[in-house]
């Protein structure tokens, strides 16, 4: 029997090993998710996941659906419907499950999924590895909105729900009405699904400008059907139409959202990892040369628009653009379609088991906790000590001070307290309006502060008749208004 193995054998071989290994994009979703929760307090960063949770327990108790603000006393009563309620939901059945460990959970399965499913889209026209770099370089574009809020649920829906408006759009046919359950489930787990029922317009104008001629009447037809069965299925909420209306709210803060880090635009006097990667990406391709269709390049523009214009946006543009571009870059660079490898089953349950194993592990080894900066609870038990009636608060803190059942004055729902509050409130915590300081509190009768320990109102309360400081460390600084001496203490002391 001859030792040496044939070339046929060695490439048969070959191809079983292959067939058993788990896939690219298996890979890279697991060692994300392992990432994710090995990190997990790096979830834990924002303010909001405090509120988020709150709610969706008040709906869990409640049994309904909230249309009125009952957590600040500036807005009690006030019209406020939650867009996000199912994912609240959701933050707050794994915070009782599991403590912090379940809305990290909860935060990171999404997060990898979408990272897997987007290395798997692009393994369709690159090999492996090009799919697996460009996806480690959008999630490092997008790894500074990884928190345990709603948004993170909804970004494996956006890019399916994109994907499979792009596969529509490039087989010049109308989308599948299996997108429409996406749709009803993106509407009741995060208000960004108005963007989705948007992007049906510029890949519907994609298939009707490449399709033929003799075929555009029919194709918009069939298209337009799709997006009033996506206006319908958007509606299919606890508020029906009332959650569309709601993202009105949103736009409506204007100048407010120049104030608010998330809603900031691209910097490139300071350039991060999100301008850089833009510019290479620019520069090849203006190398190598692309030609895009109208719809095509308009899409691509807006989506970038976006990016530039407030950094929430980054991830999307970043998820997205890719889908636009990869069929006419394939057939311009004479790119050939990679045929997707089989992959054993057993190969991918071993991976899932493997993965859920470590993951608990690391839980178990190093539980999540809230980042420090946002959760005061030296400062709060120093406030609730003194039974302040009405506390002054920076809107990082709202989010604590609603789970122990402080009224707040402000907090991250800046929608609900509109643009001319949170304006006039940041402003005059930063001093740039002393007056309009002064005036928060007089106006709402306030009786206790508890502001961040870098907030430069501080130091006026130091020095503010009427004003003791009563506790301070790094997290945070409280303040209490001090009671006028009465006539027969003045008189006793002299």
């Amino acid at each position: 029997m001859s030792v040496a193995m044939s070339s046929a054998e060695r490439e048969q071989g070959a191809e079983t090993r292959v067939r058993i290994a788990p896939p690219a994009w298996a890979w890279f979703g697991a060692c994300a998710f392992v990432l994710l929760v090995i990190g997990g307090s790096r979830l834990l960063y924002d303010a909001d996941t405090y509120w988020q949770i709150a709610v969706g327990q008040w709906i869990i108790d409640h049994r309904a659906w909230p249309h009125v603000d009952v957590y600040s006393f500036t807005k009690l009563g006030e019209p406020w419907i939650s867009t996000s309620w199912l994912a609240q939901v959701l933050y707050a059945l794994s915070y009782n499950a599991a403590g912090w460990a379940g809305p990290v959970v909860v935060a990171a399965l999404p997060i990898a999924v979408t990272f897997g499913l987007f290395v798997y889209l692009l393994s369709q026209w690159l090999a492996p590895r090009q799919a697996v770099l460009i996806g480690l370089v959008v999630v490092l574009i997008s790894m500074g909105h990884f928190l345990a809020r709603p948004h993170v649920l909804v970004l494996p829906l956006t890019l399916a729900w994109a994907a499979g408006l792009a596969s529509a759009a490039d087989a010049r046919r109308a989308p599948s009405l299996l997108l429409l359950p996406l749709m009803v489930l993106w509407a009741n787990l995060h208000g960004s699904f108005v963007f989705g029922i948007a992007l049906v317009a510029p890949f519907a104008l994609i298939a009707m400008w490449e399709a033929d001629t003799d075929a555009r009447v029919s194709l918009l037809i069939r298209w337009f059907l799709f997006g009033i069965a996506t206006l319908i299925a958007a509606c299919c909420t606890p508020y029906g139409w009332n959650s569309i209306l709601a993202s009105r709210n949103i736009l409506a803060l204007g100048s407010a959202m120049a104030l608010i880090p998330e809603w900031l635009p691209a910097n490139f006097a300071e350039p991060e990892f999100f301008e850089i990667a833009v510019m290479v990406c620019l520069g090849g391709l203006l190398m190598r040369g692309v030609a895009l269709s109208l719809p095509r390049a308009l899409l691509v523009t807006g989506l970038l628009y976006m990016a530039l214009s407030h950094s929430r946006n980054f991830e999307i543009f970043a998820l997205l653009a890719p889908l636009v571009v990869a069929k006419p870059l394939v057939a311009q660079w004479k790119l050939a379609p990679v045929a997707q490898q089989p992959s054993s089953r057993w190969s991918l349950v071993a991976l899932i088991f493997v993965t859920c194993a470590v993951v608990v592990a690391a839980l178990i080894a190093r539980p999540p906790v809230p980042y420090s900066k946002i959760t005061p609870v030296a400062a709060v038990e120093a406030l609730k000590a003194q039974h302040p009636r009405r506390v002054l608060n920076t809107a990082g803190l709202g989010g604590y001070l609603i789970t122990q059942n402080i009224p707040v004055f402000i907090d991250g729902r800046a929608e609900l307290y509109g643009e001319r509050f949170v304006v006039d409130t940041l402003n005059a915590f930063a001093l740039k309006d002393v007056g309009g300081f002064l005036s928060l509190l007089n106006t709402y009768d306030i009786d206790a502060t508890l502001l961040t320990s870098n907030t430069p109102a501080i130091k006026l309360l130091d020095r503010l008749p009427g004003w003791q400081r009563i506790y301070a460390d790094d997290r945070a600084v409280v303040h209490q208004r001090v009671a006028p001496k009465s006539a027969e203490d003045l008189k006793d002391r002299r």
